[in-house]
């Protein structure tokens, strides 16, 4: 995925992707995945781990840890356990380990632990709950750089992710560039729509549906 389109997606938010996700029929949108701390903002292609009960994966190596060190700069972790809130999936070594390889942040369907000590480093993490409970002995990794479902969205390694304020979207890698274009196109409308209002513009004419999805299409 070049460089330049993960910029361009970083100078949007979730919300007008989501906006575009709707409009083009893509599921990619989620709900409920805030971040853990702080005013963060983060853009990358997705790598994927996917968790389950530890009974139910192989025993071995921590979970999450094949897919930190493998991954770098440009990368997002992207760890799917169902939603569960009980038990942590990241955690403070964890986030010294995606520090030291440049990893842009970690997005989590579940809950992660360590939570002063991730803040106190700076790392950005999206999760549903912060939580004390450990990975160990409750969790396994049943696959890392594997499709993974995360809040019902289909994520494959690749994908792009981004997470603000708002929450976590996710772009498929093959209509990436569709979706940021259409974005693009309603955020200039959005700041358009904004500066109207400002300058007097009743805001029942500035927010009407009609130029909302002329916007989308590209027809405004």
């Amino acid at each position: 995925m070049p460089t330049s389109l993960t910029g361009r997606l970083k100078d949007l938010d979730t919300c007008a992707v989501s906006d575009a996700l709707d409009f083009l029929g893509i599921t990619g949108a989620t709900t409920g995945i805030r971040p853990m701390w702080g005013r963060q903002k983060i853009a990358g292609r997705a790598r994927t781990v996917e968790a389950v009960d530890a009974a139910a994966g192989p025993a071995g190596r921590h979970l999450g840890t094949q897919t930190v060190a493998s991954s770098g700069p440009g990368d997002v972790i992207v760890v799917a356990n169902r939603g569960r809130a009980n038990v942590s999936s990241w955690g403070d070594i964890l986030t010294a380990a995606a520090q030291y390889r440049g990893i842009e942040g970690a997005v989590i369907d579940g809950a992660c632990r360590d939570l002063d000590a991730v803040a106190e480093a700076g790392f950005p993490v999206w999760a549903r709950a912060a939580v004390p409970v450990t990975a160990r002995g409750r969790l396994a990794e049943r696959g890392s750089d594997v499709p993974v479902l995360f809040d019902g969205v289909l994520v494959t390694p690749g994908d792009l992710v981004l997470a603000d304020g708002s929450g976590v979207v996710f772009l498929p890698a093959d209509r990436a560039t569709e979706i940021i274009e259409t974005a693009e196109r309603l955020a200039a409308r959005q700041d358009a729509m904004r500066a109207a209002v400002l300058a007097g513009q009743p805001v029942t004419e500035v927010m009407h549906d009609d130029r909302f999805r002329a916007a989308l299409s590209g027809e405004e």
